[in-house]
């Protein structure tokens, strides 16, 4: 039975060897890439188009022509080990339909080798695109499976592989070749005296080559994909981030209770490159392969990365694409059903001969049968999923572990580790389809967005069910947890936390802080003590900002700290003037570049009188609530997660004995 998908479903491969078959209704052609676990293409080699000399790719091979019929065998077990996904692309060839909008929708399948087929996928909801990503195979867990995509480019092959990683004058000149080379060729007359041969046209330049032709779309324009109805993702090609800066794929749901709506911020996998020549570590072992029948087992690290802290960082985001899609699908499956059941329904309603014959129950059966197959595949990946967090929770290092980890109990976490992590868990993250289902919330470090821990009652159905003292001392609480990973994960004297705490709220949650001496200093208390903070950390931006400048990191003055340095903003605005509050702002604006962070705890409600003044802070700042709220959404297909604090045990010590040893390493590394 071929299982008919939807955009985002993905159905699992029985057999390495599969036969993918395209109906287009409209000559097109069909490429095949070849690419990394994100996706990534490392170059034009990993894509196989008729126009190069060699269409092969190891384990596939495209067909030659433009036809609006293909049929061509994949060997999954002969594609390279760096192969994770193997992307089947379809393009509108010159002289053919503008767009796929004007055509039928294409069918795409992959089969068994001149056998049945797996899995079929329409590519309904096409309009201007002239390339699209049809589907892919991928490998998870080490076995291989379809998905259903659909992505559309209006743009065209050269916007496709812009987005797939291709250098931008690379994408031109290889979309250049392709295009090229699916041209008819014109006939040529044969040479008379009166009319002399026509001169041969110039091969194809290769790729890399300067190639400027009106038809390619320019690699200075902007790309933009089109998108499904209803599918609201960011494709753009931002720019390459720092080493080590994976992009950050949280923004808050517009009309929550940050304010405006917030920027599109690009949703790819994280990627880190190597800080040095050094091989990168052997990947995980292998877990033994699965029966027959049986659903891959998971494995810690089964993911790419120089290290294991990367391997697991990157696989956790894995679970989390994982899920979003898998829940997308879901949806998508049910709307479909209802929106099918009422338009039966309706028309049965409209036929009197319909209305006594039992058509509607058949209508409402077959959107039973549909959910029914949908909710099937989804709790068949969501056991997957819940599967792989079994496994991958225990083995997180420190600043990703929760805080009632044995990481955090059994000595691993003794000492300050010698280099500087990747990332911090804020929490964990989950959707109503499967609420015990948990994605930790990792947010890359240096911190390059402040943290806003709100603590009032707006916005929130949690929160105004909470008593006011209590969300206070909890989004207080949270803060301190935070700092104090902070400095746990970091090498010693490497990191250096202030506190403002004008009015002296927040000494009980601050107790453990002060008392184990971690702080760099007291918390400042009253106008004089927000003043004389602000002044010192907006001083110190302003001197490594010039001395960056200059290209003299090494000239600093010697009372200059060089360490990270996080503010903890306790009780905004109170003890804060207009001067106050222009600094906050150039702190969270300018500060991250230069090391120095904010994490403020605030109710926007009693900071309203600045009005204006502050909306630029609230909007650079990502917002977290200390009770669950799903005011988070990610910017790829727009689901709303649930997002938990991850905070110590009630009644625990962690805290305190991770105070003891961040402050006997502190002492110890003292000359």
């Amino acid at each position: 039975m071929t299982a008919e998908l939807v955009r985002g479903q993905n159905h699992p491969l029985s057999r390495s060897r599969v036969e993918i078959r395209v109906s287009a209704h409209t000559p097109v052609l069909a490429l095949a890439s070849a690419g990394d676990d994100a996706g990534r293409l490392p170059g034009p080699e990993a894509v196989a188009h008729p126009g190069a000399r060699a269409r092969a790719l190891a384990g596939l091979e495209v067909p030659g022509e433009v036809s609006d019929r293909h049929r061509f065998t994949v060997d999954l077990d002969a594609v390279g080990p760096a192969v994770h996904r193997v992307g089947l692309v379809l393009v509108l060839p010159p002289g053919g339909p503008a767009r796929f909008g004007v055509v039928p929708a294409p069918y795409v399948a992959v089969a068994e080798p001149e056998g049945a087929e797996i899995a079929g996928y329409t590519l309904a909801g096409l309009d201007s695109e002239t390339a699209v990503v049809a589907l892919e195979l991928y490998r998870r867990q080490g076995a291989w499976k379809v998905r259903a995509v659909g992505q559309g480019y209006a743009a065209g092959l050269g916007a496709l592989l812009t987005d797939a990683g291709l250098p931008g004058p690379t994408a031109v000149a290889l979309a250049a070749q392709v295009m090229a080379a699916a041209e008819p060729e014109p006939a040529v007359p044969a040479p008379t005296e009166a009319a002399p041969a026509a001169p041969t046209a110039p091969a194809p330049a290769a790729v890399g080559e300067a190639v400027t032709p009106e038809a390619v779309t320019p690699a200075s324009a902007e790309v933009t994909p089109t998108v499904p109805q209803g599918v609201r993702v960011s494709r753009e090609v931002p720019p390459a981030p720092p080493a080590g800066q994976p992009p950050d794929p949280y923004v808050e749901v517009p009309g929550s209770a940050s304010g405006d709506a917030p920027p599109t911020i690009s949703y790819a996998h994280p990627r880190r490159r190597p800080t040095s020549a050094e091989p990168p570590e052997p990947g995980p072992q292998r877990a033994q392969a699965p029966g027959p029948g049986e659903p891959p087992r998971p494995v810690a690290g089964d993911a790419a990365g120089w290290s294991m802290e990367e391997r697991l960082y990157n696989q956790v985001w894995g679970m989390f694409e994982d899920l979003a899609r898998t829940v997308s699908a879901y949806r998508s499956a049910v709307e479909f059903a209802d929106a099918r059941m009422d338009r039966e329904l309706g028309e049965a309603l409209a036929d009197p001969r319909q209305r006594l014959g039992g058509s509607g129950d058949a209508a409402r059966e077959r959107r039973d049968e549909l959910v029914g197959r949908a909710r099937a595949v989804l709790d068949r990946d969501l056991a997957q999923l819940v599967a792989e967090t079994e496994v991958v929770e225990p083995a997180l290092p420190a600043p990703y572990a929760r805080w009632d980890s044995p990481v955090w109990h059994d000595g691993r976490a003794a000492a300050l580790p010698e280099e500087s992590p990747l990332a911090l868990r804020l929490g964990d993250l989950h959707l109503p389809e499967r609420p015990g289902l948990r994605i930790p919330m990792l947010m890359r470090l240096p911190l390059e967005r402040g943290i806003w821990i709100d603590n009032g009652r707006t916005g929130s159905e949690a929160a105004m069910a909470m008593d006011t003292d209590r969300l206070r001392l909890a989004a207080m609480d949270m803060a301190v947890a935070h700092a104090v990973r902070l400095l746990a994960v970091h090498p010693g004297g490497r990191y250096a936390v202030h506190v403002i705490d004008a009015a002296g709220a927040g000494a009980a949650s601050l107790a453990p802080l002060v008392r184990s001496g971690v702080l760099a200093e007291p918390p400042a208390a009253g106008p004089g003590g927000v003043t004389r903070t602000l002044a010192a950390l907006t001083r110190r931006v302003d001197l490594v900002q010039m001395a960056l400048r200059a290209g003299a990191p090494e000239d600093l003055p010697p009372d200059v700290d060089t360490a990270g340095q996080l503010l903890i903003v306790h009780d905004f605005p109170h003890g804060f003037d207009d001067r106050a509050v222009t600094q906050l702002r150039y702190l969270a604006d300018e500060g991250p570049a230069v090391g120095v962070h904010l994490l403020m705890v605030a109710d926007r409600d009693e900071a309203s009188a600045y009005g204006p003044l502050l909306d630029p802070l609230w909007r650079s700042l990502m917002r977290l609530s200390p009770v669950p709220d799903n005011h988070l959404a990610d910017p790829w297909v727009g689901h709303h997660w649930t997002f938990e604090p991850d905070l110590p045990p009630r009644g625990s010590q962690v805290l305190d004995r991770a105070l003891d040893r961040i402050a006997a390493a502190r002492r110890g590394s003292r000359p």
